[in-house]
């Protein structure tokens, strides 16, 4: 097989996982409690997506990582996970910024991950951080949905209430 082939298997494989342990376990139990528990924990994890700056670092990956690719994966992952934390305290505070922070960061978040996954190029490169593409970004993408999915019932919520 080779690298590109493995690595969408990978992908592929992880993402039906965490979507599996989304839909059977995580959104069951989260359908239970408020919305900012619910998406204080689905935010959570984004916080630590500073690690995606370990595609900056040379010793890391093959040293031949094209530069568009690891300095667009590493300050968008960095940027992800300030806004993340952001959001998160603002939650944590009971801020009314802390929906639209949630918003902008989901966004972001998402836009940041697909932009990474449409430069196949960078899959020769990866090196030791392998495992971020195939391991951290399927979890992150399954956890952007189920934020978007908790923002528009809580639209709806609100909706039906007004």
């Amino acid at each position: 097989m080779t690298p590109t082939a493995i690595f969408v298997l990978q992908f592929a494989i992880s993402l039906l996982a965490f979507s599996l342990l989304a839909v059977w376990y995580a959104a069951p139990w989260l359908a239970g409690k408020t919305t900012t528990v619910a998406l204080s924990i689905l935010v959570l994890p984004h916080a630590f997506r500073h690690i995606g700056m370990s595609f900056l670092v040379p010793s890391l990956n093959s040293g031949m990582m094209p530069e568009a690719f690891s300095t667009a994966a590493g300050y968008g992952d960095l940027a992800a996970a300030v806004m993340a934390i952001g959001a998160l305290a603002a939650m944590h505070w009971g801020s009314t910024l802390a929906i639209p922070l949630i918003w902008v960061f989901n966004i972001a978040g998402v836009a940041d991950l697909l932009n990474a996954l449409r430069q196949a190029e960078a899959i020769d490169h990866f090196g030791s951080t392998w495992f971020i593409p195939t391991f951290l970004v399927p979890l992150l993408l399954v956890t952007h949905v189920m934020i978007f999915v908790r923002l528009f019932k809580g639209a709806e919520i609100n909706e039906n209430a007004a």
